[in-house]
């Protein structure tokens, strides 16, 4: 994954979640789903609307999963894997 993407999706998780004052300590292996309390069902939807409409991407229901949301390395190799090739 590129530092671009992480980035962009790093951005996006500490905007939506509200946890600007992490953000410093987050990198691609940061745990995610169980490790941050704001990443609830809800808040899962937040960054994926987010994440749609920041990388003009589309997430279909039936691609959730836990591991996904594994670690913030994880959802941006995710992202970078629904991005048009070059």
């Amino acid at each position: 994954m590129t530092d671009a993407t992480l980035e962009g999706v790093k951005g996006i998780v500490v905007t939506t979640l509200g946890i600007e004052d992490r953000a410093a300590t987050l990198t691609a292996s940061s745990p995610l789903f169980g490790a941050v309390p704001e990443l609830d069902s809800l808040g899962v939807l937040e960054v994926v609307t987010r994440l749609e409409s920041h990388f003009g991407i589309t997430i279909d229901d039936e691609e959730f999963s836990g591991e996904i949301f594994e670690t913030l390395g994880s959802l941006a190799q995710f992202v970078e894997g629904k991005l048009p090739s070059a």
